[in-house]
């Protein structure tokens, strides 16, 4: 199977070359690697330049954008400046950030999984961080979530999905929009990558209430926004986050913010949703 991978990078000197060395020693090799240099002011581009220069299948694609690190329109907008380089020739893309060290494997594992079931859709290993020494699960994994940090979908589903959201929260209404569509989500627990900067370290205070505007943009609605906003704070150990994620989305409400979802799939969304809470309450 051909699999082209997208890194969206923005100063990741000191991560890049290890993602990309352990890209090199996958068992089944990537067709195409496009590493999106994002606005970088330290060595990310000639790192990226120098292992372009021995390897033909690593690409550098070089954009300009905000210095404001914001979760979700940046990465994106930076995955599709790769995404439009590439050809049509691709059996799986993934979007992969650019701080990650993947088991030599790991791409062989992956796309053995959508050889084995056509109607998986999105796939991934599960992420580790470093504490004290030791490799341990990244709190925020969850064995129903394909994390955004390492994202691969069959070239069907993400077409089928209108290819990824450029907001906070495209790495859940992926998943959701796969789910309407009849697609199957797999992460397999054996696949340790090891995730080098935990997630939302860089992100700045201007980024703080999109996450209820995802929601919003998703159509939640009011209750299972109240209860997603919850269960996120907990995981992060922060009441002020909910009233941050609160008034994310009560901003995106009375400003009348553009939805991501339409009506009939917001729907389902929310039936998808109420199901899930109600079989962890019962």
């Amino acid at each position: 199977m051909n699999v082209y991978i997208i890194i969206p990078a923005h100063n990741e000197e000191d991560y890049i070359s290890k993602t990309l060395e352990s890209l090199t020693h996958q068992t089944l090799l990537p067709k195409r690697v496009v590493v999106v240099n994002d606005n970088s002011s330290d060595n990310t581009a000639s790192i990226v330049r120098d292992y372009a220069s021995k390897y033909e299948w690593i690409f550098l694609v070089n954009t300009t954008s905000s210095d404001t690190h914001l979760p979700g329109s940046k990465i994106i907008n930076a995955f599709n400046k790769g995404f439009d380089i590439l050809d049509d020739s691709y059996d799986i893309i993934c979007k992969f950030d650019a701080d990650l060290i993947f088991p030599n494997t790991y791409l062989e594992a992956i796309a053995n999984h959508f050889k084995i079931n056509d109607r998986l859709g999105m796939a991934s290993g599960f992420c580790y961080i470093e504490k004290n020494g030791k490799w341990v699960l990244e709190n925020l994994t969850n064995k129903d979530h394909i994390r955004g940090a390492l994202k691969a979908y069959k070239k069907e589903c993400f077409q089928q999905i209108g290819r990824l959201k450029s907001s906070m929260g495209w790495d859940t209404v992926d998943e959701l929009l796969a789910k309407y569509h009849g697609w199957k989500l797999l992460t397999d627990d054996s696949l340790h990558v090891k995730h080098l900067k935990p997630t939302g370290q860089s992100y700045n205070k201007a980024s703080k209430y999109l996450q209820g505007e995802a929601m919003y943009k998703m159509r939640y609605g009011l209750w299972i926004t109240l209860i997603s906003a919850l269960k996120l704070a907990y995981k992060k150990r922060s009441f002020r986050l909910f009233k941050d994620y609160m008034s994310g989305y009560f901003k995106a409400k009375s400003n009348t913010t553009e939805f991501l979802v339409s009506i009939d799939e917001g729907k389902y969304i929310r039936r998808l949703r109420w199901k899930g809470i109600l079989n962890k309450l019962t």
